[in-house]
């Protein structure tokens, strides 16, 4: 039996009110849309989930989001959630599962998958699922069932995968057959203008460009390290500035925090 699922974990994150626009990225993302699947795989504080939720708010077509958690590597459990995520673009795409999920002997995940696509397949109208934090799953029936769902993928459906690591999927397949966009970490650093926008517009600093240029080479354009610089800045006085941006570094207390 699979227990209530947590409706929140289906909303898409809010864009904070400090977002800096990343159109650059935007324009990769909406031309990957007639590919299969966008991995946007980067470590912690690149701001995955920013990016995508700013393109998001772009979107012209019906979306879905799922963020994973630890308790979602139950197969049954992690097909509800997917279930549920379709439900909320068309109300009969997840109940067929639901339905497999309920009966005495539930299928295996691919199967209910199959029965997912031929549902989807049927309806053919476009749409977007993204799938947060997928580097919390580690179960191999699930990686089968989205591998399954990605060969066979219905035409007008388009995956999004954000994850801290690549996932055990054939991704050198999907590139080579040109079903694949990329985002990663190097795509992720924030460039000259970016860290520009973020220091003086954003956090409202008084920064000169070679200052921002001396900060972005010094976080490498990682927009954690961008953020807790500019929180540091805030309130220095400003014969302080210099100095401090000389010294900032990895060894930096917030940065080690």
């Amino acid at each position: 039996m699979v227990t209530p699922l947590l409706v929140t974990k289906l909303y898409i994150p809010l864009i904070r009110p400090e977002l800096v626009p990343r159109p650059r990225l935007i324009k990769r993302l909406n031309a990957g849309l007639c590919r299969k699947l966008t991995l946007v795989s980067a470590p912690a504080g690149y701001g995955k989930t920013t990016l995508i939720s700013e393109w998001l708010q772009q979107m012209d077509r019906p979306l879905t989001w799922i963020s994973l958690d630890d308790g979602d590597n139950d197969p049954s459990r992690f097909l509800a959630y997917l279930a549920a995520a379709l439900q909320r673009i068309n109300s009969s795409w997840g109940q067929i599962v639901q339905e497999l999920l309920c009966s005495p002997q539930p299928p295996a995940p691919t199967a209910m998958v199959a029965a997912l696509i031929n549902k989807v397949t049927a309806d053919g109208s476009p749409f977007v699922l993204i799938l947060d934090d997928y580097q919390l799953i580690s179960v191999p029936s699930i990686h089968n069932a989205l591998a399954f769902l990605l060969d066979n993928m219905p035409p007008p459906m388009h995956l999004v995968i954000l994850s801290r690591a690549d996932p055990p999927l054939a991704l050198a397949r999907l590139r080579a057959r040109g079903e694949l966009t990329e985002i990663r970490a190097d795509d992720l650093r924030f460039t000259m203008d970016e860290a520009a926008v973020f220091f003086n517009e954003v956090m409202d600093l008084d920064l000169t460009r070679q200052q921002i240029a001396a900060l972005e080479s010094r976080t490498e354009g990682w927009i954690a390290r961008l953020q807790l610089a500019g929180l540091s800045l805030q309130g220095l006085p400003g014969g302080d500035v210099a100095s401090f941006i000389e010294a900032f570094a990895g060894s930096h207390r917030y940065v080690m925090d």
